[in-house]
């Protein structure tokens, strides 16, 4: 960094304008659509000993027919015939010759080892139906199969599209239950715009290679003819409908159902498979083990409570994480002679996410959303506020139930009243006195444990190397968590010697509506604020002094985001708080006053907090906006902290619902009927419409002369030339058509995938091109 000048200084700051690379992890939701005796998942339940067991132990007089009746109410009340997070099955002989190859070797123990034994649970995937050989996967690996599949079936396939879908193999994987895949190369950003449009990019058209291969499996494996339709989509929290079989099932075989057998991308797939069942068992031991801080707290005063499901669901939430690289920072701690250690990484970085943390609100329903309808008896405060006993103080869980409650109007009598427990009597009070519930803007960082408190003895971000690994061992002798897994944050900093490359990995970003708009300007937004972030750091205006590492200052600064996700309108600081930050943000904020019930306390409008983080984006980092060519963006921002209704990702998101149902407003339908009626977005026409994103980028990207279509020509002219038009050609409009009614034909499939494969390739090699300019250590990937 150059101190000579301030205009040297923000163009030599990591983030900065040619410093930055980025990337992003997807999670997807997954669903299969066809009658019960043809879809994988009914048939496993129907097929499992459990469910044996259980009806036996009915027959017998062992047990009620209560336990049966939900198995059997989710298999036969099922209108729509959609089954999420379904496997799928089909004859193996279907498979290509590379395909089965590439199965072959992801069925072994170790996959770097041929002579390796097969897996121990191999008889999960390979059955016999008859005398034919049957294979069963989650859709997870079926992408990666279908795209071994058709690498194995296209004999034209130029040389190089055939080393970038070979390289692409590696890139779709599994989270705990949905699949996952990251990014297919390393978006360089050009000098200016910020990351956002080059973010967007990629992700989109990764989406839309996605459907491709969904597509491609469907019409190579037959899928549809044994009624199995497969559909990936963006959906943020858990399904419905799992929510219900969850309650019904044990978690052994919920793990059994739904948790990912991680056969790609990792080496030994059974150890992965332990890590995930340990995430599963850990998280639903911590949410039971909130009742006791919810007694503590003061918030469960009676012993009648509604014991939480020892089986967690939260895992099959998904979301976008957004990461971004310095490639100074890279190159620093490779040169020994730099004086920049991984001591200093780690100080600067943990001050950088204290700083980012207080800007959450500007991202959390704004640029992304999760909206759904709490029913009256959801309310439940063992239930409803989820992970929160764990990630916030006792004080500010206190008084955001209190708020919460009075939010969603839970009053009989002007007495506030939350549900006793029998069902019976809640659905009682709940018609008598017209309780409805609520409605929330992002449920998903409100059921998921989205980041951990910090104890008395282990601060997580005071700068010390090993700080979280020792949080979270404190944590798991309070039953909160584990030590062998990564300590859950909003903001993660990604440390190079660890992961190869140093940045920040952004985990809060549930659905956007529109990649462009919201992910763009998330991306070029949390750029903005980390460059900021960077200079105040390097410049001494702030230190860890400003924002201390207790507990309670970082619950204090963290439960704004999640009033956010409530959508509260308030929430309260102590008005001595030692938190000099954000006394800085909330001192210029509108209709900011002494609280009335909280002594000692100030309550500031999470409308009015947005504003004035707006205003200190303005004022402190001005200059660093002309330099990035964010003007645009800080103006969507405006626009969005000043007409949430109309702009923000909530906003639209929820005009989208409604205007699928027919309805004016949310409260006119049920908790469940709206929740399912947004599923039903999610997988149809909002997924449609990330596909028209993809194709309007790719044919962007074809354009007359454009630098992507030169390189086409040189290399495959023939193949662009079809692509223009005429037999076999590609129209992209009537291509959208043929992919919103799954009547695309196998010619125009495989054009599209080689235009998309052409992409990756002629993309992979700008970005190898402008990373190999940057001093050496800043090439990384950014998985």
């Amino acid at each position: 960094m150059d101190f000579s000048s301030p205009e040297r200084l923000i163009e030599t700051l990591p983030f900065s304008r040619n410093d930055t690379t980025a990337g992003s992890e997807s999670e997807l939701q997954t669903a299969v659509k066809g009658p019960a005796g043809s879809v994988d998942l009914p048939l496993a339940i129907g097929q499992s000993s459990f469910f044996s067991n259980v009806v036996q132990r009915c027959k017998t007089g062992e047990t009620t027919s209560r336990a049966i009746t939900g198995i059997e109410s989710y298999l036969s009340d099922n209108q729509e015939q959609v089954w999420e997070n379904s496997w799928v099955r089909f004859p193996l002989q279907r498979l290509s010759p590379f395909a089965r190859q590439v199965l072959d070797r992801d069925l072994k123990e170790s996959k770097n080892d041929p002579q390796s034994a097969s897996r121990k649970d191999i008889d999960r995937f390979l059955f016999y139906k008859g005398e034919e050989p049957w294979l069963r996967i989650p859709v997870s690996y079926l992408l990666k199969l279908s795209l071994a599949d058709f690498l194995g079936r296209v004999s034209n396939l130029p040389d190089p599209c055939r080393k970038t879908g070979l390289r692409l193999l590696d890139h779709f994987l599994n989270d705990n239950t949905s699949p996952e895949t990251h990014s297919f190369y390393i978006q360089v950003p050009h000098s200016t715009g910020g990351c956002g449009k080059a973010v967007v990019r990629e992700k989109a058209l990764r989406f839309l290679f996605t459907q491709l291969l969904v597509h491609h499996a469907d019409q190579s494996f037959r899928l549809k003819e044994l009624g199995q339709e497969t559909a990936v989509f963006f959906s943020p929290h858990a399904p419905i409908r799992q929510k219900l079989l969850n309650e019904c099932i044990p978690d052994s075989f919920y793990r059994e159902l739904f948790m990912s057998p991680c056969l790609s991308g990792w080496d030994c797939g059974e150890d992965k498979h332990a890590y995930m069942a340990l995430c599963h068992e850990v998280l639903s031991r911590s949410q039971l083990n909130t009742l006791t801080k919810l007694r503590e707290s003061g918030i469960l005063t009676h012993n009648l409570i509604t014991l939480p499901n020892i089986s967690n669901i939260s895992l099959a939430n998904n979301g976008t994480h957004l990461s971004l690289g310095s490639r100074l920072l890279g190159a620093a701690l490779a040169d020994p002679h730099s004086g920049f250690t991984p001591a200093h990484e780690k100080y600067a970085g943990d001050l950088v996410i204290k700083i980012y943390e207080h800007f959450l609100p500007l991202f959390v329903g704004l640029y992304s959303a999760a909206p759904y309808r709490l029913d009256f008896m959801d309310f439940h405060p063992e239930k409803a506020l989820g992970f929160l006993a764990h990630e916030l103080h006792y004080t500010h869980l206190r008084m955001i139930w209190r708020r919460w409650k009075k939010k969603a109007k839970l009053k009989v009598f002007q007495k506030p009243i939350t549900p006793f427990g029998p069902v019976w009597l809640d659905s009682t009070i709940r018609a008598v006195f017209g309780l409805r519930g609520d409605y929330v803007p992002d449920w998903r960082l409100l059921d998921y444990l989205v980041c951990l408190m910090s104890t008395e003895g282990c601060p997580a971000l005071d700068g010390q190397p090993g700080n979280q690994e020792r949080l979270a061992k404190d944590l798991m002798h309070l039953g909160v968590f584990h030590e062998k897994m990564p300590l859950y944050l909003f903001c993660r900093q990604r440390i190079r010697s660890v992961i190869g490359y140093s940045g920040f990995e952004s985990r809060f970003f549930s659905l956007f509506e529109n990649l462009g708009e919201d992910l763009g300007g998330a991306a070029n937004l949390k750029q903005l604020i980390l460059l900021m972030a960077v200079r105040l750091v390097a410049t001494g205006r702030v230190t860890p002094r400003s924002i201390p590492d207790l507990p309670f200052a970082e619950s204090e600064r963290r439960q704004i985001a999640f009033a956010s996700a409530i959508g509260l309108p308030t929430f309260f600081i102590r008005s001595h708080s030692p938190n000099i930050f954000l006394k800085q943000l909330i001192r210029p904020a509108a209709r900011v006053r002494l609280s009335s019930r909280y002594t000692g306390y100030t309550r500031v409008h999470v409308a009015e907090y947005r504003r004035s983080c707006l205003e200190f984006l303005k004022r402190e980092a001005g200059d660093l906006v002309a330099l990035l060519g964010l003007e645009g963006t800080l103006e969507d921002l405006a626009l969005r902290v000043r007409e949430p209704e109309k702009a923000s990702a909530f906003g639209k998101l929820n005009r989208r619902i409604l205007q699928d149902t027919g309805v004016r407003h949310p409260f006119k339908l049920s908790a469940e009927e709206f929740n399912l009626a947004a599923e039903k977005v999610y997988r149809d026409s909002l997924r449609l419409g990330h596909i028209a994103e993809g194709l309007e980028i790719l044919q962007e990207g074809f354009k007359f002369n454009s630098p992507l279509s030169r390189h086409v020509q040189q290399h495959e002219p023939a193949f662009l030339r079809q692509t223009q038009g005429g037999r076999g050609g590609l129209r992209f409009q009537e291509t959208l058509q043929h992919l919103r009614q799954g009547t695309l034909n196998p010619v125009r499939l495989e054009v599209l995938m080689k235009l998309l494969l052409w992409t990756f390739t002629y993309e992979r090699e700008q970005s190898d091109r402008a990373l190999a300019t940057a001093p050496s250590g800043a090439r990384a990937s950014v998985y």
